[in-house]
């Protein structure tokens, strides 16, 4: 087996866990000490993985770092690498988001607050706006949801640079066939039983916390909503709920297992007023046929109580494995597709985000 990394971005600072050949996990010291971390990628395309980092330097404002060393070093673009246009009147307060794509060479994607889609030519270091996004009729009148006004979600086609979407929060999700130069609103069935009788599915408007999907099946998408837990197969045309069997719908996070393209996991909160964990127990709940049934899978967990939110990028599937990181500053993880777990850090800062990757 090859070496594995997970990447933990948290409230204050960066740490990297490594495994070799299987072997347990190693923590690594603390990288950007005292800085919020809330996005990491990892880019295995080229030869040389690449680590990106979007970081929050306090009163100097929110950049993007990069290594070519797995960490060992970073480096940063001599000018701001995401920053807004002039005419838009807008200030970068937080990347949210960075994805590499699948199906262009160098190009990644980065999602911000304000809410906004970036778009990168070298591999992460500098970025532009997409203004197709930017200028969408319904921009003016999108509402934050309570983490802000943020695009944390992107989606890309593993083929088919063209097809992409994005979610957006408290917007809801929006798709291109265009390469992003013009957008659509796709959240036809998503219920939100917020709004008044009569207006509960809007055409935008709706808490989505994360979209999922696998590369093997890329019109099948899996979505996290405020509300509800959904699946469209359709790249998003229309929705239908699959959280029903859960014993709450309520969540943020939800993951594809990266092999098998009916294999999700979602992490259920007790509620919207109550976001601990459904029991007082971490139970991730795995659903082996597109979210018909769901089982939940707890052994080597804690048994309880626990209060702690998993927030919507805090939980992720690779080849290395399903990871899961706490706001109490724990990362659990499983090599058996969930069956069994393992606490790979502890007494961490509040954990925002955790990605991981074999190398």
């Amino acid at each position: 087996m090859s070496d594995a990394v997970v990447a933990i971005g948290t409230r204050k600072g960066l740490f990297l866990a490594r495994s070799a050949d299987g072997g347990p996990f190693q923590v690594e010291p603390i990288q950007f000490s005292t800085v919020a971390i809330p996005s990491v990628a990892i880019d295995t395309r080229g030869t040389t993985p690449r680590l990106l980092a979007g970081i929050e330097y306090g009163h100097f404002g929110p950049s993007v770092m990069y290594s070519d060393d797995l960490g060992a070093t970073w480096q940063e673009a001599e000018r701001p690498p995401i920053a807004f246009p002039e005419k838009t009147g807008a200030t970068l307060t937080r990347v949210w988001q960075l994805t590499p794509s699948p199906s262009e060479p160098g190009v990644v994607w980065a999602g911000v607050e304000p809410a906004a889609l970036f778009r990168s030519e070298d591999r992460g270091v500098t970025y532009e706006l997409v203004e197709g996004l930017w200028e969408h009729p319904h921009r003016e009148q999108w509402q934050p949801g309570g983490g802000g006004l943020c695009l944390h979600t992107i989606v890309n086609h593993p083929t088919d640079p063209e097809r992409m979407a994005v979610a957006v929060s408290a917007a809801g999700f929006y798709r291109s066939t265009d390469g992003g130069l013009s957008w659509e609103a796709a959240n036809k069935n998503i219920r939100a039983p917020f709004m008044p009788e009569g207006q509960q599915y809007p055409e935008f408007g709706q808490c989505v916390h994360k979209v999922s999907m696998h590369p093997s099946r890329p019109e099948r998408l899996y979505l996290q909503h405020h509300f509800g837990v959904y699946r469209s197969d359709d790249f998003g045309g229309s929705w239908h709920d699959i959280g029903s069997p859960l014993p709450s719908d309520f969540g943020f996070p939800i993951v594809v297992h990266p092999s098998r393209p009916d294999t999700i996991y979602v992490l259920p909160l007790t509620a919207d007023v109550d976001r601990t964990p459904v029991g007082h127990r971490y139970q991730p709940h795995r659903s082996d046929d597109a979210g018909r049934t769901w089982q939940a899978f707890s052994k080597g967990l804690p048994e309880g109580p626990v209060h702690a939110t998993v927030l919507r990028d805090a939980m992720t599937a690779s080849e290395a494995g399903v990871f899961f990181g706490t706001r109490d500053g724990e990362v659990y993880g499983s090599r058996d597709d969930g069956e069994t777990w393992s606490l790979v850090a502890s007494h961490l800062p509040d954990v925002l985000t955790v990605r991981a990757a074999v190398l």
